[in-house]
């Protein structure tokens, strides 16, 4: 069926129905309750799940919009800005909002240090300093605000180099990123030596902290050494992070928090000549969904630090076995010296291909995440996959062994199309070919596959090949061209 080809009922469908219907279309989707995927998904368990749906429940069709309608979501707003800031150090001056994810904060940060950059210093060419490393929610930051993205190399620890980043600074800088950790390798930067270049040229410094911001405060209770990276940190003027990561939150719930009010204010949107009224904003959205905030204030309160530290605990003692075997096995290394519980692997010989390693893992059943630039396997430890540690190192040695002892899976199956889609030197053009596959996949003519579809012959599921896959398989037909 084509995506125009569908229409809205004619008659309701029954619920119990719709619900089945539901349930059937997830029915490929990873199975993160198995414990088997290591990204996308923060479970704490069903009975965690159960009372995160009744939080949101109550709070279904209440909304953020107007803070004065709704006063007990501006309550559960200010409850965890202010346990978050607390938190992070941020003193009583401290000031943010919550927003829908990760994403909203890191765009939140660029709009509004261009503004006060534009109001402040006059920039009208604005320009942010962010590593090589930095999320790709600031890419896209950059492009939605007018705001040019300047790269930062890393160091061979691979934090950001914090010389490089001297050199970078112009007049036009309105903002330097440091994160904490960093999303493919799990890498603190090295905030202070950043803060302290920002302070002295009175740029602000945002640091990214979506996926450590309820980690890393718990770890350093618990006795791990980490670097200083919060508010207690002269010139860090930003924070982002997320409550629906290690705070254990409903999906749609993160926060942006300032050092203070002056610097928030330029995060606001107000127009006063609506024929509508006044409007006022504090984040991007208009429409912000109550349950969100009560799932967040809810989680918080029901874990306590006492949850937190108990869930830290189970975290990092997966993460550290992980990382510890992983670099026994023969062939394999960990990228970088990571603290947390994010990480990433390589291949440390010619003859086990990553990918390879990979395509075997998924065949037992993980879902993995593959990394670019270079070529890696990622994980993000949560606490109940404890449990499956033991069985993940055994698979992993399995798999290792076995592409050790054919290296021809390197040139084929995922193995090629993931390494030739990596490595692939016409990036621009891989550019224009994913567009054009998303032109497709949103388009009204996009085909809708259900779950369990066979294909004419009846030989199984039909499979609709990854990104990565499709525009691998684009370069192969490009490079058969040319060679013609």
């Amino acid at each position: 069926m084509a995506a125009n080809d569908i229409t809205i009922p004619k008659k309701g469908i029954a619920k119990t129905k719709v619900l089945s219907k539901l349930k059937e279309f997830a029915k490929d989707d990873p199975d993160y309750k198995k414990l088997k995927t290591w990204s996308l998904v923060y479970f704490l368990g069903d009975d965690h799940s159960d009372f995160l749906m009744k939080a949101y429940g109550q709070y279904l069709s209440a909304n953020g919009l107007n803070p004065m309608a709704f006063k007990s979501l501006k309550r559960l707003e200010t409850e965890v800005v202010r346990m978050t800031a607390n938190l992070l150090n941020g003193g009583p001056d401290a000031a943010g909002v919550m927003t829908s994810g990760g994403t909203e904060s890191c765009l939140l940060a660029v709009k509004t240090y261009r503004d006060m950059g534009r109001a402040e210093k006059r920039i009208r060419r604005p320009e942010m300093v962010v590593p090589e490393t930095a999320h790709v929610a600031w890419e896209k930051g950059a492009e939605y605000f007018g705001v040019k993205a300047v790269h930062a190399p890393l160091r061979k620890d691979m934090g950001v180099d914090v010389e490089a980043v001297r050199k970078l600074l112009t007049r036009n800088t309105v903002m330097v990123l440091g994160s904490a950790p960093e999303y493919p390798h799990g890498i603190i930067d090295p905030i202070p030596e950043l803060a302290a270049i920002a302070y002295s040229r009175k740029i602000p410094l945002h640091v990214d902290a979506c996926l450590g911001g309820f980690l890393l405060p718990f770890m350093e209770k618990l006795g791990y050494e980490l670097p200083l990276w919060d508010f207690r940190v002269p010139g860090v003027t930003s924070i982002s992070a997320d409550v629906h990561k290690y705070a254990f939150s409903a999906k749609g719930a993160s926060l942006i928090l300032y050092r203070n009010l002056e610097i928030l204010k330029h995060q606001f949107f107000i127009y006063e000549n609506w024929p509508g009224g006044v409007f006022a904003s504090p984040a991007l959205l208009g429409t912000r969904p109550g349950g969100a905030y009560a799932a967040a204030w809810a989680s918080i309160m029901a874990l306590g630090e006492e949850g937190f530290l108990a869930n830290t605990r189970e975290i990092m003692k997966a993460a550290e076995k992980l990382k510890e075997d992983i670099r026994a096995i023969p062939g394999l290394a960990v990228m970088g010296d990571p603290k947390t519980a994010i990480f990433s692997y390589s291949s440390a010989a010619k003859e086990v291909n990553i990918f390879a390693v990979a395509d075997q893992m998924e065949k037992r059943g993980w879902h993995i995440d593959r990394l670019q630039r270079p070529d890696a396997l990622h994980i993000m430890v949560t606490p109940l996959h404890l449990k499956v540690t033991t069985q993940y190192l055994m698979d992993l040695k399995l798999s290792v062994d076995h592409v050790r002892r054919h290296p021809e899976l390197a040139t084929r199956g995922g193995a090629a199309m993931y390494g030739m889609i990596s490595h692939i030197p016409l990036r621009g053009m891989v550019k224009k070919t994913v567009l054009k596959m998303f032109t497709d996949m949103y388009g009204p003519d996009a085909k809708m596959i259900d779950p369990g579809e066979t294909t004419l012959e009846g030989e199984g599921p039909v499979e609709q090949p990854d990104l990565a896959t499709r525009a691998a398989m684009w370069y192969l037909k490009l490079r058969e061209r040319f060679k013609k």
